[in-house]
């Protein structure tokens, strides 16, 4: 499953929309019916209002129809053999609710190298609906 993420990854990296960092991500969720969902960040000139590509890909997801827990694991990666791109806190938060704090997240660049982390791991303390 890693190197059919990893092509795919790879494959959608040219649609990310990154004029002002320069910096193309991209992400691909394998949910647990097998089915591959990716994204890529998209940038705007109000940095703010930027979108990463895990939450692209989850959000998308989503609006498939798929539900929170329909997933096993996603997988991030930049075209750049320099840099490791780890996910914003951002990410973590809504990865932490979509997927679940138990599922890996893989990080991966054009060295393809991979870094295999649980998502509680990168988030030990996920704010939670128990929190509201």
């Amino acid at each position: 499953m890693l190197e059919k993420m990893y092509q795919i990854v790879k494959d959608v990296n040219k649609n990310s929309y990154s004029p002002y960092s320069n910096y193309k991500v991209s992400a691909c969720i394998l949910c647990k019916d097998g089915t591959f969902i990716s994204g890529v960040n998209v940038e705007n000139a109000s940095y703010g209002l930027s979108m990463c590509a895990e939450r692209t890909a989850l959000f998308k997801a989503i609006s498939m129809g798929y539900k929170p827990g329909d997933f096993d694991k996603i997988m991030i990666y930049t075209n750049r053999n320099d840099s490791i791109p780890y996910p914003c806190g951002a990410c973590l938060q809504v990865i932490s609710e979509l997927m679940g704090l138990d599922k890996e997240v893989i990080v991966t660049n054009d060295n393809h190298e991979f870094i295999i982390n649980k998502v509680s791991d990168m988030l030990p303390f996920a704010f939670k609906k128990e929190n509201l």
